[in-house]
């Protein structure tokens, strides 16, 4: 079984609040990285009625990232739960837009 890296790509801080739960990402969200955040959101869901990712630490977004964050918005409103995108950086604001999500952030 592969272990975890010692430092990886992204970190992820989970805060919860009574009408929400607020998930830090700090670092990457990448293809390596990726599943780490699909399996620490998706439970989320059935917890509460939104779920926040603050992305205002996150440095990067490739088109794997991208699915995912996409993927999770699709899971949340099958559970009925709001799923909302805040401080996103110039990079991911422009990745999101130009493949028309832009509903995914605030």
């Amino acid at each position: 079984m592969a272990q975890a890296p010692a430092n990886p790509e992204l970190k992820l801080e989970t805060v919860t609040a009574p009408e929400e739960i607020l998930i830090r990402c700090i670092g990457k969200l990448t293809y390596t990285s990726a599943e780490m955040l699909r399996s620490t959101v998706r439970p989320l869901f059935s917890q509460t009625k939104r779920v926040v990712l603050d992305l205002q630490h996150m440095t990067y977004l490739d088109s794997f990232g991208l699915g995912v964050l996409v993927g999770a918005y699709l899971s949340a409103r099958r559970q009925d739960c709001q799923l909302r995108l805040i401080n996103a950086n110039q990079q991911a604001q422009q990745i999101i837009r130009v493949t028309n999500l832009g509903y995914l952030i605030d």
